[in-house]
C-alpha cells in the first residue's frame, strides 16, 4: 500500500501517473483539495482519493488506521512564495504541522519508507558566479515559503535520527510541465500569451532558475525510492539555468508572439537571485540524469495548455 500526499496538485499528480505505470500496488491519495488542487489531474489514474488536511491529526490517523500504508511519498505543500509573503500561517500549518503529523503517523504504523519531496529554495540565494547547491550546502531560506520547507526537511531528518524512521529527502529545482497551476511563471506566461494579455516580469527579469521538466523529476524520485540510501538527501536538477526574462522570451518565440507583451513590475521582497543544483551525487550513485531539454519540455508544456483550453 502506497500513500501519496498532495497528489491532486502539480508534481504529485504527475508522479501518481508515473507511479501507476511502475507498480501494481494500491495507491491511496490524500489531498486537502485547496485552490491549487484539481481532481481532473487524476483522470485515468487507478487510485483512491481522500480529502484530508494533514494539519488535522484525526483525519490523518483515520487514513493510516484504515489503510495501513507502508510507503509514503510526501508532496503536499503550500508552495507559492508570493502567498507566503502575504500570509505565512497556511505555510506553517501545511508544510510544518502537516509534515510532523504525517511523520507521527508513519512512526506509529511502522512505515517502511518515508520519501519527503522538497525544494532547492531551502538553500537560499546564489550569486551569479557562485558554485551550485550540493547536498552539503547549508540551509539559508530567504522567504516564509522556503523557511517552512526547510523546517519540514529538518523534522524529517530529526525523526530519522531520533526514532529511526527510514526516510529519503529530495530537493529539486523549479518544475514545469502539464497540470501546473496558472499562478506559476511558465503556465502564467503561456496562458497570458494565448489570451494576448500582458506578461508580468519581476524587476528586469534577471533572476536565474534551474528548470526541470516534471516527468524528469518524477523519474528521479522513483530512482531514489528504488536505489537511494536510507537517511540520505539527493538534489535533483534539470541542468538548465536560465534568466526569467530569457525564459519568457523563449516562450514568446515558441508561440510566435511579440515581446511587447512583456510588462516589468516591481520586484517582490526576498526574491532570490539564482538557484542552481549540482546533480553529481544522483548522477554518480543512481546513474540518473534529465532527459528533456528546455525547448522540448516547453513545447510539450505549451501543447498541454493549448489542449487544456479546448
Amino acid at each position: 500500500m502506497i500513500l501519496v500526499t498532495g497528489a491532486a496538485g502539480f508534481i504529485g499528480s504527475n508522479f501518481v501517473h508515473y507511479l501507476s505505470q511502475k507498480t501494481d500496488e494500491q495507491i491511496i491519495i490524500v489531498d486537502k483539495m485547496s485552490y491549487a488542487s484539481e481532481i481532473r489531474n487524476l483522470n485515468g489514474v487507478s487510485a483512491s482519493l481522500h480529502q484530508v488536511d494533514l494539519a488535522d491529526q484525526y483525519q490523518l490517523s483515520t487514513i493510516f488506521s484504515n489503510f495501513k500504508p507502508k510507503k509514503v511519498f510526501h508532496f503536499a505543500a503550500e508552495s507559492h512564495v508570493d502567498n507566503s509573503i502575504k500570509d505565512v500561517m497556511p505555510f506553517v500549518e501545511s508544510n510544518i504541522v502537516g509534515t510532523i503529523n504525517l511523520l507521527n503517523q508513519s512512526l506509529k504504523h511502522d512505515v517502511e519508507m518515508f520519501h519527503h519531496i522538497s525544494t532547492d529554495e531551502v538553500y537560499g540565494s546564489l550569486g551569479l558566479g557562485d558554485p551550485s547547491f550540493t547536498e552539503e550546502t547549508p540551509y539559508d531560506p530567504q522567504n516564509p515559503y522556503s523557511a517552512s520547507k526547510a523546517a519540514s526537511d529538518h523534522f524529517v531528518m530529526a525523526f530519522h535520527n531520533t526514532y529511526g524512521i527510514p526516510i529519503k529527502i529530495t530537493n529539486c529545482s523549479n518544475n514545469y510541465g502539464p497540470r501546473q497551476h496558472v499562478e506559476k511563471l511558465i503556465p502564467k506566461t503561456i496562458t497570458n500569451i494565448l489570451n494576448k494579455k500582458k506578461i508580468p516580469v519581476y524587476g528586469k527579469g534577471q533572476n536565474v532558475r534551474d528548470w526541470i521538466y516534471v516527468e524528469d523529476h518524477c523519474e528521479a524520485i522513483y530512482e531514489v525510492f528504488l536505489k537511494g540510501k536510507v537517511g540520505e538527501k539527493y538534489n535533483i536538477g534539470g541542468e538548465c539555468e536560465v534568466k526569467n526574462i530569457d525564459l519568457v522570451k523563449t516562450l514568446l518565440k515558441l508561440l510566435d508572439s511579440p515581446e511587447s507583451l512583456i510588462q516589468y513590475v516591481s520586484d517582490r521582497p526576498g526574491h532570490d537571485l539564482r538557484y542552481s543544483i549540482d546533480n553529481a551525487k544522483i548522477r554518480k550513485e543512481l546513474d540518473w540524469k534529465p532527459k528533456y531539454s528546455l525547448e522540448r519540455g516547453l513545447e510539450k508544456t505549451i501543447e498541454w495548455y493549448k489542449n487544456d483550453r479546448i
